[in-house]
């Protein structure tokens, strides 16, 4: 499935899907951009007007119209009320790839983001500096828009290493086979929430390939560098295929759309829409303790599994959940968003980060790592500690796994 297209095949496209848009306005009161900045063109129904404009002609992708489109969240809040059913995900890929990526995007921070290898060794030495330390001093120096100086405040803090139990390979010759992609970022940053699935997964008796960790491409598709994307697809393809399971997951709901994309006759998944389908077989040991569960937009609006996360976190006896009202509908991390609007971002994490100190919590989960690093680099920011982990890194340590 070729991700590139001609450009007037992409200007029908466009103004095609531009054209289901019935200018109702519902979007407005659940769009994060229009409620930031009370603006037309900061809403879904002035971003597909000017998506319209540019695919037919009446408007050049001038600076001004390529930052509304950039500042665009992908939440696809929009999406999931709209009555007249557009396709927006589609619309602002496809008008991405028509202008092309901005000039301004941050190429070097990303391309170090792509590639786990580089990402693990950063990680390594920077955590053999102590620069988690004195990250705060050292991002001061920097322009309170930098991309750097936001990535560096999303640095990780040392923590203690997650310990996540592992369970035994299903011997069952039908145990369904499954495969799990571990991405970039979430390889390196999220391995625990990775082993964790393989333990769950497993004790509820599937088996389990984990695939090579590279990026699916999802910073490059929605940064409207079609000719990465497109290769990094086919490279999901061939590991993929090459795996021979058919039902794909991931434990970042950010990258399942990309997946989809990717592999468009294949089932891309959430590990806990599985998990929740086969609870009976999970038991898992006493937790007292209050945590409050965000609900990254991809979790609600890409994976829809939101439901099967509460349902199993349920299933652990005294603990508390509380999830995280919405609105605010998003934290501001969206992918690279954080980095390439550092300061939009942080005001649009602000209230989530209030609505989390109203409940009091002991804990954050949140099963985006993007999330969880963009709302902790505003917890450290106003000195609030809360630890955070992946849902599924909870579950697999309070699993009780039988011989």
């Amino acid at each position: 499935m070729a991700l590139e297209k001609p450009p007037h095949t992409l200007k029908q496209n466009i103004a095609a899907l531009a054209d289901q848009c019935v200018q109702c306005g519902l979007c407005l009161p659940v769009c994060p951009t229009y409620a930031l900045d009370g603006n037309e063109a900061e809403s879904p129904r002035g971003r597909i007007a000017i998506a319209a404009a540019l695919a037919r002609g009446d408007a050049e992708p001038t600076t001004a119209l390529r930052t509304h489109l950039d500042h665009c969240l992908g939440c696809l809040n929009c999406q999931r009320v709209c009555p007249a059913n557009v396709k927006y995900d589609e619309l602002l890929v496809e008008t991405r790839a028509l202008i092309g990526p901005s000039p301004t995007r941050p190429r070097q921070l990303l391309s170090l983001l792509r590639q786990p290898t580089l990402l693990r060794m950063a990680a390594s030495l920077g955590g053999a500096a102590g620069l988690a330390r004195w990250k705060q001093r050292l991002a001061a120096r920097l322009p309170a828009d930098s991309t750097w100086r936001a990535a560096l405040q999303s640095l990780p803090e040392p923590s203690p290493i997650e310990h996540v139990p592992s369970a035994p390979e299903p011997q069952a010759a039908d145990a369904p086979h499954l495969a799990l992609f571990p991405g970039c970022v979430a390889s390196v940053e999220d391995a625990a929430a990775e082993a964790a699935a393989l333990t769950l997964l497993r004790a509820a008796g599937y088996r389990v390939t984990r695939l090579p960790a590279f990026c699916c491409g999802a910073m490059d598709l929605h940064g409207g560098d079609m000719v990465t994307a497109e290769r990094l697809a086919e490279r999901v393809r061939e590991s993929w295929l090459a795996c021979g399971a058919p039902p794909m997951l991931s434990v970042t709901p950010g990258c399942l759309g990309t997946l989809r994309r990717a592999l468009p006759d294949t089932a891309v998944m959430d590990p806990l829409t599985l998990l929740a389908e086969r609870a009976d077989r999970l038991s898992f040991r006493p937790l007292a303790r209050r945590v409050a569960l965000h609900l990254p937009c991809t979790q609600l609006n890409v994976a829809r599994s939101e439901s099967a996360l509460i349902s199993l976190l349920r299933k652990v006896p005294a603990l508390d959940v509380a999830t995280v009202p919405r609105p605010p509908h998003c934290c501001g991390a969206a992918g690279t968003h954080m980095l390439e609007f550092p300061e939009r971002a942080a005001r649009l994490r602000e209230g989530v980060l209030g609505q989390i100190a109203i409940l009091a919590p002991q804990q954050v989960l949140s099963s985006n790592i993007g999330c969880r690093l963009h709302l902790a680099a505003g917890m450290d920011e106003h000195g609030r500690h809360w630890p955070h982990q992946h849902p599924l890194t909870l579950l697999a340590q309070q699993l009780e796994i039988t011989p």
